[in-house]
């Protein structure tokens, strides 16, 4: 039977927790069990997403209001890695998100370039209440 490891966590809404969930990102990489890539370079790449999606759903989404939360959810099976962020805010259409378009800014839509580029699915969408950024990375 394939096993699957899954992680579920909900901390405040402050960047001081991002250091924390990349570790665990890079911890559970390092803990799967058939995977033949790369772990060093697969690593990095989940704490970077998990960074910048954290942080712009800090940020951007929820505005930075230490009343509101963010949940993550990483599941991890021998076949792929899917990361769910959970915000509270208003949300945005991923779809017209593109590099530069978000504000004057080069730095405003660099988190969403760099998810899209690593990550092999990636979908923003109104679940409960609240807005999920779904990414899934294909570990074949």
């Amino acid at each position: 039977m394939p096993e699957t490891v899954e992680v579920d966590i909900t901390i405040p809404n402050q960047t001081r927790y991002l250091g924390l969930i990349g570790r665990i990102g890079e911890d559970l990489v390092h803990s799967l069990g058939r995977y033949t890539g790369d772990r060093e370079v697969l690593a990095y790449h989940l704490n970077l997403v998990l960074t910048e999606a954290i942080t712009n759903a800090i940020c951007h989404a929820n505005e930075n209001d230490p009343n509101k939360r963010i949940q993550i959810k990483i599941s991890a099976t021998e076949e792929t890695l899917s990361i769910k962020v959970f915000d509270e805010g208003e949300g945005f259409d991923l779809a017209k998100r593109q590099l530069g378009d978000m504000c004057e800014t080069d730095e405003c839509g660099r988190g969403i370039h760099i998810i899209r580029r690593l990550m092999d699915q990636v979908n923003y969408r109104r679940s409960d209440k609240r807005n999920v950024l779904e990414m899934v990375k294909k570990l074949y």
